[in-house]
């Protein structure tokens, strides 16, 4: 029942009054991003949703725009401010994700949405994942966030799903504001660690290889990686 029928509706009436009480702080931090990092002030990229349908997840820039003399972006390594650090390291650079929420692209709690072209190396249990809302938090945020390798994070995903309710949901939220409060698990990611999704795994689901390039076209934001079959 919490999921089917309640789960949107809390999700909605909770992250909107939320939204207005911070919506002071909310400007203060566009206003700064705008001074110190440059425009645009937000950073959209496309991610996979509920259904796998795609949408565009909304943060606040964390890098100058800083781009050589003919006009190419720097490398990302000198393009690192100290403000965008400390956005990532308090995870305010993910407040803009409540808009994400109200406007029913994600749930406050849920699997963390990735990119399109992961969707080939998803095997059909982790599939899981995408049959609900992706979240701004989830079981995987509190069991080693960043540091969770990717077989353990698909694993709490399923593990979410499985058991989802709304207490599941309190106690994830609650656990999830003293992580970022103390900013634990912040560290170099176990992810980078082991590459990206498509280099750590075969294909599971060539179907989908379609479906990705697909998307692309539609979507833009980025770009497909040789697929490893």
């Amino acid at each position: 029942m919490y999921k089917k029928y309640f789960k949107r509706s809390i999700d909605f009436i909770i992250t909107l009054f939320g939204f207005i009480c911070i919506s002071p702080l909310f400007l203060v931090l566009c206003l700064l991003v705008k001074h110190k990092l440059g425009s645009p002030i937000f950073f959209k990229q496309v991610r996979i949703g509920k259904d796998e349908k795609p949408f565009k997840m909304i943060k606040f820039r964390t890098m100058l725009d800083s781009r050589d003399e003919n006009g190419n972006l720097l490398p990302d390594t000198d393009r690192f401010a100290k403000f965008g650090d400390f956005l990532r390291n308090s995870s305010l650079d993910e407040l803009p994700e409540l808009i994400n929420v109200i406007k029913g692209d994600m749930s406050l709690v849920g699997p963390r949405p990735l990119y399109p072209f992961y969707l080939p190396y998803y095997t059909p249990e982790e599939s899981l994942r995408h049959t609900v809302r992706g979240g701004i938090t989830g079981l995987a945020q509190i069991n080693g966030r960043a540091l969770c390798r990717w077989d353990d994070r698909f694993a709490y995903d399923c593990k979410y799903v499985k058991e989802i309710s709304l207490i599941n949901d309190v106690k994830i939220l609650w656990r999830t504001f003293f992580k970022v409060a103390r900013q634990n698990d912040i560290g170099i990611p176990s992810v980078t660690e082991e590459g990206g999704l498509h280099l750590v795994r075969k294909i599971q689901r060539p179907e989908k290889i379609e479906y990705v390039e697909k998307i692309r076209l539609k979507w833009g934001g980025y770009n497909v990686p040789h697929f490893n079959k």
